[in-house]
């Protein structure tokens, strides 16, 4: 693919995954821009023409999603961007939390035009009359849009820990602790009103109901980890889950059965997103070298 050509195609993911949590979506509304890209005559800016087909297709593409997920089973989560290199340091601090599990679902009470107005303005920097322009909107409008978006996740909103290695170490101490059924290890390392998201959309097992609270939470994950040593044919692996420390949990041939990603603050784990669900991870590609797996998607971010 042509450079200029990658590029493009790299912005259109990058806004189209955080308008719909959804890789397989996000590809398909990228491929459509695209085509209508190599149709159309007279592009002087390729990159601002993106933008706006990319953004409109997927705010058509997020009100059929929304219908479906009113049917959806348990808990819907957005799929995992797995990426086989650590987290590094970002430039655009906004732009990496924008991929985190946490904004993500957040996102999910707005409306299709107030995400599109809160994300090109908030996380793509897009000033207003731009904003405008893409949403076909007046610019009194857009800021309307992004305002009352402001204000529906303003309560929502935690920060967590940036700090990547002690995020490592917490989660490798956590998990080791669920792997020996170690109770007062767990709840030590969880913040007391800390919950579990499990995706599995129906189709495998999983949680239907957020877990909430410390011994809960603790109980669930060691009961995990002891299914999984039952079954004795999967391992974990580190990974990068949404530009944050995560696991990944891959059989023999090393496919992908479930994706760990938590939300840290304050030395203890907040928020536990476990994805389950096989249509969510089939996008993720694993390369297998002398029987180590390292997860890679390929997406830009």
């Amino acid at each position: 693919m042509d450079a200029d050509l990658e590029a493009l195609r790299r912005h259109g993911f990058a806004v189209a995954y955080r308008m719909l949590g959804s890789v397989a979506d996000a590809e398909d509304v990228v491929q459509e821009a695209l085509l209508r890209l190599s149709r159309a005559d007279g592009v002087h800016e390729p990159l601002a023409w993106m933008t706006t087909v990319t953004t409109r297709l997927a705010i058509d593409h997020l009100r059929l999603a929304r219908v479906r997920r009113e049917t959806y089973v348990g808990p819907w989560l957005p799929d995992p961007i797995v990426d086989e290199s650590a987290p590094e340091p970002s430039a655009r601090a906004e732009l990496a939390e924008s991929l985190s599990q946490a904004f993500l679902v957040m996102l999910e009470q707005l409306t299709p035009l107030e995400r599109a107005a809160f994300l090109l303005r908030e996380v793509f920097d897009y000033d207003y009359p731009d904003v405008a322009r893409i949403l076909d909107r007046s610019e009194a409008s857009c800021r309307q849009l992004v305002a009352r978006a402001r204000r529906h996740l303003r309560d929502d909103h935690r920060r967590f820990d940036a700090d990547t290695a002690r995020h490592e170490e917490l989660l490798d101490r956590f998990i080791g602790a669920a792997e020996e059924g170690d109770l007062d290890a767990l709840e030590a390392l969880l913040a007391e009103d800390a919950v579990v998201y499990a995706d599995g959309g129906g189709k495998v097992a999983a949680a239907r109901k957020p877990i909430r609270g410390a011994a809960r939470v603790a109980r669930f994950m060691a009961g995990v980890a002891r299914l999984r040593r039952r079954s004795g044919d999967s391992r974990m692996t580190a990974a990068t889950v949404n530009g944050r420390p995560g696991l990944v949990e891959v059989n023999a041939e090393g496919r992908p059965l479930t994706v760990f990603s938590a939300d840290v603050a304050d030395g203890r784990v907040q928020v536990l997103w476990i994805m389950r669900n096989p249509d969510k991870l089939a996008h993720i590609r694993l390369h297998v070298t002398a029987g180590e797996p390292t997860p890679s998607t390929g997406h830009e971010h």
